[in-house]
């Protein structure tokens, strides 16, 4: 009965993969088709992307079929709930036919968090009181997560189409912002990540509030330490060079040429993410309570026999993450345009 049973899962685990292939195959096509058709009565249009309004099948295949294996495997590793992979489906959807530069940044942010939401997780269960195995984000934390990166997306899509651009603030400026707002929303959230995941287990000392520079708990919100300092940096490095790499393979040799230096997005990513941290840590520690209960774990909510740390109720980790992203990704435009220049 356990061989039968363990057969069955083995062929399961085979045949979902052909599934799905034999799903986004036919929704991909159908995309394509209607494009094509739309193409062809506002071919008269004058938008300036007019020469980008006719994806590529394969572009669609991709946008289609990416997403769908990055929700399922969120969906196996308990990285995501159901309500999560739906979200994720529609964000990555849409990220993946902007630019493949874009669903680089998605990749490098979702895999990488997801790993350091692992990383020693068995120490995270003493200080965190909803310590979630695998870290299950629902369709709330991917929304605050990858909510502004596909707003400025959908931007892109109206403004410049489905294209990859090099990053470049004197030729291609509009995409350029875009695309560097897009890096900046996602390596916020890695860097963050990377800090709040990786810092508190590294080492035994403790943690120090941002805004006063004294000792407080592991898992205290506005709590940073040198190690999730330099945590959320290569966090925010790791989407960058993803991102970099992404521009290197699709966009075409003799333009790049002809472009601005493109290593400096590695150097933007780790920026935005270090930025992105602290900002998190800000308004953690001055508008997100933090207090400590009788057992020694972090709680968000005032109670009877919780001693309070610092920060007010008036956020919550959700609205921080949100806020965090949208900040970092209209700031990061502005300090990537200055390097460039």
């Amino acid at each position: 009965m356990v061989s039968l049973a363990s057969n069955g899962s083995k062929r399961s685990h085979v045949l979902m993969p052909v599934l799905l292939s034999a799903c986004a195959i036919p929704i991909s096509m159908m995309f394509w088709f209607i494009n094509v058709v739309y193409s062809i009565f506002y071919s008269h249009s004058e938008n300036y992307f007019e020469g980008h309004l006719v994806v590529s099948p394969w572009r669609w295949l991709v946008a289609v079929l990416v997403p769908i294996f990055i929700a399922f495997w969120g969906l196996r590793r308990k990285s995501l709930d159901v309500s999560g992979s739906i979200l994720g489906l529609f964000i990555g959807f849409i990220l993946t036919i902007t630019s493949f530069a874009h669903l680089a940044c998605l990749f490098a942010f979702f895999i990488t968090a997801s790993k350091a939401t692992r990383f020693r997780s068995h120490l995270k269960r003493k200080f965190e009181a909803d310590f979630k195995e695998g870290g299950q984000r629902n369709w709330v934390q991917v929304l605050c997560n990858g909510g502004m990166a596909t707003q400025l997306a959908l931007l892109y899509l109206l403004d410049v189409g489905c294209t990859e651009q090099p990053i470049d603030f004197d030729k291609y400026y509009r995409s350029s912002w875009l695309s560097v707002g897009i890096l900046g929303a996602f390596a916020c959230c890695n860097g963050d990540t990377w800090a709040s995941e990786i810092g508190p287990v590294i080492g035994n000392s403790e943690p120090f509030l941002i805004t006063t520079f004294k000792r407080v708990p592991k898992g205290t919100n506005g709590g940073v330490s040198w190690a999730g300092l330099l945590a959320s940096l290569l966090g925010g490095i790791t989407v960058g060079l993803f991102h970099y790499l992404t521009i290197l393979m699709t966009v075409d040799t003799v333009i790049l040429q002809l472009a601005a230096p493109q290593w400096l997005i590695i150097v933007i990513g780790g920026i935005g993410g270090l930025f992105g941290s602290i900002i998190d840590s800000i308004l953690g520690a001055t508008l997100q309570y933090s207090g400590v209960n009788e057992n020694g774990v972090i709680v968000e909510h005032p109670d009877k026999g919780v001693k309070h740390i610092c920060g007010r109720q008036v956020l919550d980790n959700h609205s921080v993450n949100l806020l965090s992203s949208v900040i970092t990704a209209l700031t990061l435009p502005g300090i990537a345009k200055l390097m460039w220049s």
